[in-house]
């Protein structure tokens, strides 16, 4: 028997390597003789790069950039062959930045477009930039200082590349702007579709979480449409924009970048078909499951892509009371891994546990019931 075992992070409690051991140390207590192939996986949001390092043995190295307070950070990447990789959460990411300092509009994004140019003076020629799970709201103007990029008002001075600042640009000076950028593709890891502004955009969806006050979001709303109708209006009409803070727009206008499915992204760089044409069971799995992963999230992308003759299994932290077209979506059955009620720190720190428990009983209905 072969089981592809493909979780998403548990965000607050496991990685997705972490997650992919735990489900197999379940499942071996009653299949001891199956064969494993472990691919954690992530769509873009915070824990992708530890899942590309886990399942396609990418090397890793760091690099100094600025920090989201100015200061110089050591920011890792991963790489194989001419491929490059890096998640902005690294850097901003919300668990990166303490309660007390998370200011969305003045966490500055330099140190992602630094990173970018020093991989392509190191020679690789596609890099793949994770965009979910960031603390910033700015558009990719910090992004784009990292490229060269300087930002004016107009009296000529020039701006700090931060969200705060965004209504005030007047002109964009490009003199500086790193000549060899075009010498890479570069793809944007996203696994949401809302565009930078509006009821849908950054500020409105995404902004709260990261700490953006509500009397702030109409303002930086219309900051953020203003500076795009001065830098590239058209990416003010292309879905996808709004992840990251807006860096995903700046990504695009000032780096050529793409925006792909972060999850068909990272299974078409695992050569998934090739290697799930023999198996028998795939289990995934993410934190929550809701009606948003049926939108495009790991656990859902993958389903979608698995001959329909293998049943697939998500083993999650939670599962919405209301999903109940799973089947629909690809996967055969979705099983929340709580046994009991328990308040969420005690949930977060019993996970492992709970997960060798579920994909253990798991096991042992499909020995019973299935394969009987």
């Amino acid at each position: 028997m072969k089981v592809l075992i493909m979780p998403d992070s548990f965000k607050g409690s496991l990685s997705a390597p972490e997650v992919a051991a735990a489900v197999q140390k379940g499942l071996s207590r009653v299949w001891s003789e199956a064969e494993y192939l472990t691919l954690p996986v992530g769509d873009g949001g915070e824990g992708t790069l530890d899942a590309l390092i886990s399942s396609l043995g990418l090397e890793t190295a760091t690099a100094e950039v600025t920090g989201p307070f100015g200061d110089q950070v050591a920011m890792r990447y991963g790489f194989k062959g001419q491929q490059a990789f890096f998640e902005m959460a690294d850097l901003v990411g919300l668990p990166q930045i303490p309660a007390e300092q998370r200011a969305p509009l003045r966490l500055q994004t330099k140190g992602l477009g630094e990173l970018l140019v020093y991989l392509i003076q190191q020679g690789f020629t596609e890099i793949g930039i994770g965009v979910g799970g960031s603390a910033n709201v700015d558009g990719g103007i910090g992004f784009a200082a990292g490229l060269g990029y300087r930002f004016l008002d107009e009296e000529g001075a020039e701006l700090l590349p931060i969200g705060e600042n965004l209504a005030k640009v007047a002109k964009i000076e490009k003199a500086a702007v790193f000549p060899k950028l075009g010498e890479a593709t570069v793809k944007i890891i996203n696994d949401v579709k809302n565009p930078l502004c509006g009821e849908q955009g950054a500020a409105a969806v995404f902004g709260p979480q990261k700490g953006l006050r509500k009397e702030e979001i109409p303002p930086t709303d219309t900051a953020l449409q203003s500076f795009y109708q001065l830098a590239a209006p058209e990416v003010l009409e292309l879905a996808g924009t709004g992840a990251g803070g807006g860096i995903a727009a700046g990504v695009v206008a000032f780096a050529q970048g793409e925006i792909v499915s972060g999850i068909d992204y990272v299974l078409d760089l695992m050569e998934f078909e090739e290697t799930v044409k023999d198996a028998d069971l795939v289990i995934v799995g993410e934190g929550r499951m809701d009606q948003q992963s049926l939108s495009g999230k790991a656990p859902v992308g993958i389903a979608q892509r698995v001959p329909k003759e293998i049943p697939v299994i998500a083993l999650c932290g939670s599962v919405d009371k209301n999903l109940t077209n799973t089947a629909a979506a690809g996967i055969t059955a979705a099983f929340p891994i709580l046994h009991q009620p328990e308040e969420l720190a005690a949930a977060l720190a019993d996970t492992e546990a709970n997960l060798m428990r579920t994909a253990e009983s798991v096991a042992s209905f499909y020995h019973k019931v299935v394969e009987k």
